[in-house]
């Protein structure tokens, strides 16, 4: 549930007063007692099961492809966000929008059972395209890709679009199907601070309008099932105007009044893009607005200690953590083994080199399976070429970890085939290594 910024502030703390010096260890324990073992809010598992941690990998765009997620959630992570994915490439079929500044639908859809609970995150400027991208998302595009742009531009909904008491029906659905593997929700991305679109909002600029957004919250939540959790994602304002203030209070509380499950709420202003702290305070006092739903929280949190301090601090039922798991998947380990009641390790040299062995192999062959159309061979090469490329920011963030980071890093840069990635891990991840 975040974009990335090429200019972002390097990791600090946030503004939380007091909040930096609590024991991590001290707050899992009391979470443990309140919520059993798993120490996290019954509410977020009665959504989605299986979310039995109280943090999730927020989506990052440029990031958190399935690789990404893959290896998260090997890591202890219980659910994952994909990039925000826009309404109109979904509803184009991915076609026309190289240039967009959003993720690839290719790895952003549910994939092996492994990548489950999934949560789809979508952003737009139009409520009829957002729902019906959305419920394409569902649907996983079951109908084609024409029937979905029919129902967002047709003007008069067709019947089934229309909400139901239990959910809409697609017209070819039957009691006896076999329910295709979906997202286990639908997030709608009213955060990033991307550029606005010319005479229209996305993201993060619908907090100026607060009216448009509610629209768009409204026609998901009633163009999707029941049974299909809509969650939010926003910053804590557009800026620190009282009147954004207001603004962003008619939005969080219609999200809820309207049935959405949580809202995720970050702790910068969307004027702030990704300069400057984020401030937790806001999202305490919105705990304490809405004690009948669960908040989340999101926001400079960069260590498994930052997500306990966050909890405990603010009050939120679980952390998103965004920048803070790139190149560190371990920071999930680490979370589960505070919740275990044990003083979590960095992660070894060895440690280190299987996943960036892992990370590179599951890149490789997430490659290889969007390439049509060439013999498997030149799949193979084109696919090798292009996760070296892609691999290097993902190595620059992993060398954070290694004793010697800014040799590895520069050795990471340079990478573009498989064989360069495997000599950089014999160079600098051998056994007799120290972490």
């Amino acid at each position: 549930m975040a974009c990335t910024g090429n200019n972002a502030t390097p990791p600090s703390p946030a503004i939380a007063p007091g909040a930096h010096d609590r024991d991590p260890r001290a707050i899992a324990r009391a979470l443990v007692a309140r919520f059993g073992p798993a120490g996290t809010d019954p509410r977020l598992a009665a959504h989605i099961p299986g979310f039995d941690g109280p943090f999730f990998q927020a989506g990052l765009a440029g990031y958190s492809e399935a690789p990404m997620r893959l290896i998260a959630r090997r890591h202890g992570c219980p659910v994952c966000v994909t990039e925000a994915l826009l309404d109109r490439t979904l509803l184009a079929g991915g076609r026309g929008f190289a240039k967009a500044d959003l993720g690839d639908i290719a790895g952003n859809v549910p994939g092996a059972d492994d990548d489950h609970p999934l949560i789809g995150q979508i952003m737009g400027s139009d409520p009829a395209e957002m729902a019906a991208a959305a419920v394409k998302m569902v649907e996983q595009g079951q109908r084609g890709d024409r029937a979905y742009r029919a129902d967002a531009y047709a003007g008069e909904a067709p019947e089934w679009f229309r909400p139901r008491k239990n959910g809409f029906v697609p017209p070819e659905e039957t009691p006896d199907a076999e329910p295709a593997r979906t997202f286990a929700a639908i997030d709608v991305n009213l955060a990033c601070p991307v550029k606005k679109i010319a005479k229209k909002a996305r993201g993060g600029h619908w907090l100026a309008q607060p009216e448009g957004a509610i629209a768009i919250l409204r026609a998901v939540r009633d163009a999707l099932p029941g049974g299909i959790p809509v969650t939010v994602k926003m910053r804590r304002s557009f800026d620190d105007t009282d009147e954004m203030r207001d603004n962003f209070l008619r939005i969080f509380d219609a999200s809820y009044d309207m049935g959405c499950a949580w809202v995720c709420v970050h702790g910068r202003t969307v004027e702030q893009k990704y300069l400057g702290p984020s401030r937790w305070d806001p999202i305490r006092e919105l705990v304490e607005r809405r004690p009948d739903a669960p908040v989340l929280g999101s926001g400079d949190v960069w260590t498994a200690a930052d997500i306990f301090r966050m909890i405990d601090y603010t009050g939120v039922a679980a952390v998103s953590v965004a920048r803070g798991c790139i190149g560190n998947p371990w920071i999930f380990r680490q979370a589960r083994t505070i919740l275990a009641g044990r003083e979590p390790a960095p992660p070894t040299i060895s440690e280190q080199r299987a996943v960036l062995e892992e990370h590179f192999a599951l890149m490789l062959a997430d490659n290889e399976r969007r390439m049509r159309g060439r013999t498997q061979a030149e799949k193979h090469e084109r696919a090798e070429g292009l996760t070296g490329r892609m691999m290097r920011k993902f190595g620059v963030r992993f060398a954070a970890h290694h004793p010697e980071p800014e040799t590895v890093k520069r050795a990471f840069t340079k990478v573009e085939t498989l064989e360069q990635w495997q000599s950089v891990l014999v160079e600098h991840y051998e056994a007799g290594v120290r972490a």
